[in-house]
């Protein structure tokens, strides 16, 4: 889906709210709804319809008669001098401090000063902040905020200007107590589109461990190495029936899966074709706008084929497909929500992914013999028996055969490999997982492991050193040449070699960590509120076909002086054989004519 179908919102979109305080709320815009964001007040969902992402909202104080707040979009004129620190300076209506110049002319001993005396910085060493100095209590702010005047900004003003020692603040220090009673006070929020990085940093704050502390840059590194891109539509091109196929092992929820997705372009539903229009009318009954298409169906079924039932294009298509492979009945795909997918469900049946996306077990995969979907088809039943059953026990039949039939195509073709890349981030051991999925892998097909500790990353760069694939190596060649077998042979060596160390080349063991900075002369330090937890480690590497039999390195090796000699010396030596091969030819004739 392009990027010019998501810039303004429409109903049943998924979106979120960026509060002031720099909380994230996720919301869906459903018509005629009012939307609650806690003590910053609520709105009505219709005054969002048919406006664009990103723009930043006011929500005004009710006035008679009206039932719901109104939203007033914010300028950038507003958001900038907000942001520079222009007119964060107290109302001109605020008294003035008596003691200001003199704490400030107190404090001038510990200022940064120029060579000519002038004053390059003012220092706030000697300010102390106490609750004292704000002379109104917290019932009389708990009443401004109640009165609900000016969307907040009438209440920062007044708490500004009772506080006592307002000047003797610095520009940056005044700058940093405006912002933080901005984010307290002020009704307002910013509507974002729903996308991965911002869902990232939404369950980074809510609930880390849920996606293995997998943080956006961390997650940007994965994608990249994973070389995820749109396959083309290459369903019809004969010759490339399975390009653009990806494995995936994802233990995050699905936030795996849906950055991959949003890389091949099946993450968001087809945008619709009628444009939304800004505040609708309640009272427009939606479903008449659907009769006509439901007519036009009618028709066609009566006039030509059929539509396909949505059931059976499920995980149906053969290109630019993701791969699940999970250890459950179903896998945990639960944020894929927050896009308008929902595994299974026939009313997702337009999403991209509901063709695209397909599951695997590990039963399914590695013992299909096993598992009863797979290896016990539904009996064959003629037409006359199907007629005769009734509708709940022929849809039954039906549903079986249908699940059979996906069970087992999508196992076939993800055990016949050819993959292009593998995307792991699972809590179960890594080598484990890449001894069965690395073979699978096409050749040049790039392998992606992450983990929230290094630990278990080191372990795979040390199975796939080069020291361990030279042993590997002789070994192969010591079983090869004794006429053992290799295959019963490398159960016997599994605790040495747990992969295959001739299946990859490159591995590296990266970390990519964004720390935020506050930069002003004399104070340059990393903010001390960013949250830590595990940093966050990626290893990859590349997919090779290890060549079969004995490889010779051939070439001249000698130095440039001795070829530089044998150079100079050649035209001798072609001379003198050509001397000698003319001899030879004379006296050959001479006896000739004897």
């Amino acid at each position: 889906m392009s990027w010019n179908n998501r810039t303004r919102i429409k109903p049943g979109d998924q979106a979120i709210l960026k509060l002031p305080s720099g909380l994230l709320k996720p919301i869906e815009i459903k018509p005629n709804t009012i939307i609650s964001i806690g003590k910053f007040g609520s709105f009505h969902t219709n005054s969002l319809i048919g406006r664009p992402f990103w723009r930043t909202y006011d929500i005004l104080d009710l006035k008679d008669g009206e039932k719901h707040a109104r939203l007033r979009v914010v300028p950038a004129s507003d958001l900038n001098s907000e942001t520079l620190s222009v007119d964060n300076t107290p109302q001109d209506d605020a008294p003035v401090k008596e003691d200001a110049e003199a704490a400030a002319s107190a404090n001038e001993k510990f200022d940064i000063v120029g060579e000519d005396g002038s004053i390059i910085m003012r220092n706030n060493r000697l300010t102390v902040d106490d609750t004292s100095r704000q002379a109104l209590t917290m019932t009389e702010i708990e009443e401004l905020k109640n009165a609900g005047t000016g969307s907040g900004k009438e209440v920062i003003a007044k708490i500004m200007a009772a506080h006592s020692a307002l000047g003797e603040k610095t520009e940056f220090s005044l700058a940093k107590y405006t912002l933080r009673k901005s984010k307290k006070f002020l009704k307002r929020f910013t509507v974002l589109p729903m996308e991965v990085g911002t869902v990232a940093e939404y369950i980074m704050d809510k609930d880390s461990s849920r996606i293995m502390e997998l943080r956006p840059e961390s997650l940007g590194l994965v994608a990249s190495w994973s070389n995820a891109h749109h396959a083309g539509n290459l369903d019809q091109v004969e010759g490339n029936p399975t390009q653009g196929r990806y494995m995936v092992v994802d233990d995050t929820g699905g936030l795996l899966v849906a950055t991959l997705a949003e890389r091949m372009g099946i993450l968001y539903p087809p945008a619709s074709e009628k444009e939304p229009t800004e505040q609708p009318d309640p009272d427009t009954n939606q479903d008449d706008d659907a009769m006509p298409d439901q007519v036009e169906s009618t028709t066609d079924a009566h006039s030509g084929p059929s539509r396909p039932n949505p059931k059976d294009t499920y995980q149906a298509a053969t290109s630019n497909t993701i791969t699940v492979i999970h250890p459950h009945t179903q896998p945990n795909l639960s944020l894929l929500r927050y896009f308008g997918y929902i595994l299974e469900d026939t009313s997702s049946s337009s999403h991209p992914l509901y063709s695209h996306l397909h599951n695997i077990t590990w039963l399914q995969l590695l013992d299909p013999s096993a598992d009863t979907v797979y290896s016990n088809p539904p009996p064959a039943v003629d037409a006359d028996t199907l007629a005769s059953w009734k509708p709940s026990k022929r849809g039954q039949h039906f549903r079986k055969l249908r699940r059979h039939t996906r069970t087992q195509r999508v196992a076939d073709t993800t055990r016949a490999g050819g993959f292009d890349s593998l995307v792991v981030a699972s809590f179960m051991q890594p080598a484990s997982v890449l001894r069965h999925l690395v073979p699978l892998v096409k050749g040049g097909g790039q392998i992606v492991v992450y983990s929230p500790s290094i630990e278990p990353l080191t372990e795979l760069m040390d199975y796939y050193s080069r020291e361990r694939r030279g042993a590997y190596m002789k070994m192969m060649q010591e079983r090869v040449a004794t006429g053992l077998d290799v295959e019963t042979c490398m159960d016997d060596e599994e605790e040495d070699f747990p992969v295959n160390p001739t299946l990859l080349l490159n591995p590296m063991l990266q970390t990519s960590r964004v720390v935020e900075w506050q930069v002003l002369p004399g104070r340059t330090h990393p903010l001390m509120t960013s949250r830590g937890g595990p940093e966050g480690y990626v290893f990859s590497a590349t997919r090779v076909l290890p060549a079969i039999g004995k490889v010779n390195a051939k070439g001249n090796f000698s130095k440039k002086r001795k070829a530089e000699e044998t150079v100079s010396e050649s035209p001798k030596k072609l001379r003198v054989e050509h001397v000698e091969q003319t001899k030879e030819t004379a006296a050959t004739v001479v006896g000739a004519d004897a």
